[in-house]
Parts: C-alpha cells; sequence; structure tokens
C-alpha cells in the first residue's frame, strides 16, 4: 500500500521477501490438485497461512508476516483458485474438504503441530480446522474476523454496507433485476453458474469490485478493474460457499464449539472500521474464547496490507516468536 494521508506504507512493518525452499503440487481425493510451498526456516517454528475468499489465494506477501530465521511458514492454494487445479472449480469444494487437505498437507509436510494464522475466510477457516483438529494446533492467530453466520451475509448482500457506500452498492446491484433484488447471493449464483462464459465474467467482476472496493479504509469506492479469470473464480468459490452456508450444520456453529479451542493461546486482529467483516464478530469471539486476545485497530479497515493491521499481526508473530524462544 502506498502512502495515503501521511500514513506509512504497510510494507514498513514487513520481514523481506523470502523465497520458498519447497514447492510442489498435491493431489487430493476428488479430482484436485493443490498447490503448496514452504519458506522461511526449515527447522523453524511450523506455521500454517490460510488465504482469504474462498477463492483468494495465496501470495508472496503473505509471507512477509513471519521472521524467516525463526519461522517455518506453510502456504497453500485453496481448492479451485490460484496454482490449484482445476480453476474455479466447486465440484467436491467444501469446507470439510479444505480441513481434510490442511490435514493431509500437515502430515506431508511432517508436523505435528501448527500455529494456524487466517484472516477474513482464512480466519473461518482456522477456526473450524482449529475445532476439528485442536491436537495439532499450538496457537491461533486471526484478522478480520468472518464466523460464516447469516447476520454477516445480510450485512454485506442485504445492503448494511452498502448504507455506507450507496454509490458502490448501486453498481453492484444495477446488474440484478429487481424482482431478484431480495436476495442477491442467489440472483448472482444464477449468474456465475449459467455456463456462459462471459455472463460468469460479467458477475465475477461485479462481485470481486464489490467486495474489493471496501476492504480499505482509505477507500474512495472504487476498486479498478478485476482481472476477469481470477474474478470469475473468486466470485464462484465465495458464492458456492455461501450459498450453502459454508457447509456447517447450523448458523453459528463455530462460536457453539469455541470449547473445543478454549485452551489454545489466540490473538484476534480486527479493523475497527472493517466494513466487510464487522468488529461484531471478533468481539463475540473473544468474549467466548478465554484464552484469546483482541487487538482492535483504530483507523483500520479489512485489508490484510492496512498499515495497522500489518503492523500488528508483525508484531503478534515477533511476540509469539519470543515467548517460544
Amino acid at each position: 500500500m502506498d502512502k495515503i494521508s501521511g500514513q506509512k506504507s504497510a510494507v514498513q512493518y514487513l520481514y523481506p521477501p523470502i523465497d520458498p525452499f519447497d514447492q510442489r503440487m498435491m493431489e487430493m481425493p476428488g479430482g484436485h490438485t493443490i498447490y503448496v510451498e514452504q519458506c522461511g526456516n526449515p527447522h523453524g517454528i511450523p506455521v500454517i497461512v490460510l488465504h482469504g475468499g474462498p477463492g483468494g489465494g495465496c501470495s508472496p506477501t503473505m509471507r512477509r508476516y513471519f521472521d524467516p530465521s525463526v519461522y517455518r511458514v506453510v502456504l497453500f492454494d485453496q481448492r479451485g483458485c490460484g496454482r490449484s487445479r482445476p480453476h474455479a472449480s466447486v465440484e467436491n469444494n467444501t469446507t470439510w474438504d479444505l480441513v481434510a487437505d490442511i490435514e493431509r498437507i500437515r502430515e506431508a509436510v511432517g508436523v505435528d503441530k501448527f500455529i494456524v494464522f487466517g484472516g477474513s475466510w482464512g480466519a473461518t477457516l482456522a477456526l473450524i480446522y482449529s475445532e476439528t483438529h485442536p491436537e495439532h494446533v499450538r496457537q491461533i492467530v486471526l484478522r478480520g474476523v468472518f464466523l460464516m453466520m447469516q447476520r454477516e451475509l445480510d450485512w454485506f448482500y442485504r445492503g448494511g454496507a452498502g448504507q455506507f457506500w450507496p454509490e458502490t452498492w448501486a453498481e453492484f446491484v444495477k446488474l440484478v433485476p429487481e424482482s431478484e433484488r431480495d436476495d442477491f447471493i442467489s440472483a448472482y449464483h444464477k449468474r456465475l453458474f449459467s455456463g456462459n462464459h462471459q455472463q460468469e465474467t460479467l458477475y465475477g467482476k461485479a462481485w470481486s469490485s464489490w467486495e474489493n472496493a471496501l476492504a480499505s479504509v482509505y477507500s474512495n469506492g472504487r476498486s479498478g478493474d478485476a482481472l476477469g479469470e481470477y474474478a470469475r473464480a473468486f466470485a464462484r468459490l465465495e458464492n458456492h460457499y455461501f450459498v450453502h452456508g459454508g457447509f456447517l450444520e447450523s448458523d453459528g456453529q463455530i462460536l457453539s464449539n469455541v470449547d473445543r479451542i478454549s485452551h489454545i493461546p489466540g490473538v484476534i486482529v480486527q479493523g475497527r472500521y472493517d466494513m466487510i467483516c464487522p468488529p461484531k464478530s471478533a468481539y463475540d469471539l473473544a468474549q467466548a474464547w478465554p484464552n484469546a486476545e483482541l487487538r482492535m485497530v483504530r483507523n483500520a479497515g479489512h485489508a490484510l496490507s492496512e498499515p495497522g493491521i500489518s503492523a500488528e499481526l508483525v508484531r503478534a508473530m515477533d511476540q509469539i516468536a519470543e515467548d517460544c524462544t
């Protein structure tokens, strides 16, 4: 992020770029091949990074929150996105497939316990994985908490956030006939899975632009034109998960099962003005999780690249490293 209104660039808080020492494609059940990489210290503290979306993919920038002399960092592109194949596929692509993939990756790289690090949808997946396999989690670090609850989807796709960004919301809304505007997730689903590649790309760009435009607290309401294939994959995967309620058994399941991770230390980094994942979810999670520390970052929104968010995440990982040495 460039300097905006006198704010520091987020890059100033990050560690220098590090190259992977291991990159591989892993065959998974259900016809998927997953991209996995490791970087940092091969003998360091293991941490697995879970990207957002669903459908966002991992990037080199995500390696830079960790001291490369201390951490062994594992990143991967979840099913259907990034370098994983088949691209944009929702077949055999559920939360529980991803949880199983994390377990297969953990076994493949020979790790008993991870620090689990995730933001936005990555925070959702981090919590679900940790509640499913607490015996393999040593610590949890979250950013921009999303609990996969209906109230969160209603906020973002039924006009809540649109009250703050009416001109941007109008761009998202205008592609949907008035008769279908009571359920934008379903309306977009119909077009994102129409089988017409051009239409899917058009609606994928609109879906992605609505979210990207609200990611930063410094946003002017415009996100630029997203790359077509990236936007199509991102939108299809995200919409697929939202249509199915994250494949959870009940609304609020993550909070209901938080006792399973009550003994695991956690850090929750949350932007005070997060328009995509409002702070209420981070607060509720921290209230239910006695071993978690909530760090509310003022003058910050949702994006991983926000200066305050980046600084707090680096600080959290440095503190954990210090405690472990």
